[in-house]
């Protein structure tokens, strides 16, 4: 008789059995680095150093022109400061495109005020105004540490000096940027007599206090990469703006 074909069934060695395809690992895990975290920042610091200061009659604002980041010079010609009022002049230390947008704004702000009361607003006026716009912005705030300026209404110096998001004081001298470190104990002994012997007892002079500025940031470029190339001086008075330049080192 004839016998049916059956199905012949071959087992697979038990070697193929246990080499079971294991999935392969994929993109940053295949380097066995495991996932990275990135961050991104929209501010960045440009350096530079401001100084302000106060006097009867007066106020000095001193800001340098370099333009840095990270090691390199962007430019040297940038100026950090803007005559806002025939009597008031601000300056600015951080970021230089949130500097230069924060001061179109604030002359745009008072151009406004001019139309609307065909007369300039006071250094006083100027102040606050500076403090609500920079309040209003504080959860997402302008990059910029600020120093304001000029002569108030009874002719007296005034200086402000802000933090980023609006809280300011008015102040007989501040500095504000990379090399104001390098100014405070300068000011402070010149101006206070703070680690003097000798207290002064008089007020310092317009020309002492120019001199005195340009002395410091002077001094701030010999330890501070970030300030230097030159320096603009404003003199305010009841006359008016003077501005003047002063040479700085380039290295």
């Amino acid at each position: 008789s004839l016998v049916s074909a059956q199905p012949v069934h071959h087992t697979p060695p038990l070697s193929a059995m246990m080499s079971v395809q294991q999935p392969q690992p994929m993109g940053m895990e295949a380097a066995g680095r495991g996932p990275k975290e990135c961050r991104f920042s929209p501010y960045i610091d440009n350096g530079g150093t401001a100084i302000g200061i106060s006097g009867k009659d007066f106020s000095v604002l001193v800001g340098d022109t370099r333009c840095s980041m990270g090691f390199n010079i962007q430019t040297r010609h940038s100026s950090r400061l803007t005559q806002l009022t025939s009597k008031c002049v601000i300056a600015s230390g951080g970021m230089q495109a949130e500097r230069e947008t924060l001061h179109r704004i604030l002359k745009m702000r008072i151009a406004q005020y001019k139309h609307a009361h065909r007369k300039e607003p006071t250094t006083n006026a100027v102040a606050a105004m500076l403090s609500t716009i920079l309040y209003y912005k504080r959860f997402f705030p302008y990059y910029t540490f600020n120093i304001v300026a000029g002569v108030d209404e009874e002719g007296k110096g005034a200086v402000y000096s802000y933090d980023a998001i609006g809280s300011y004081d008015r102040v007989d001298y501040t500095s504000t940027g990379s090399g104001s470190g390098l100014i405070y104990p300068v000011l402070d002994c010149a101006l206070k007599g703070e680690h003097r012997l000798n207290v002064p007892t008089e007020d310092m002079s317009k020309l002492d206090a120019v001199d005195l500025a340009k002395d410091a940031i002077s001094g701030a470029t010999e330890r501070d990469i970030y300030t230097g190339d030159s320096a603009e001086v404003a003199i305010i008075d009841s006359t008016g703006v003077t501005i003047e330049m002063l040479e700085l080192r380039k290295d």
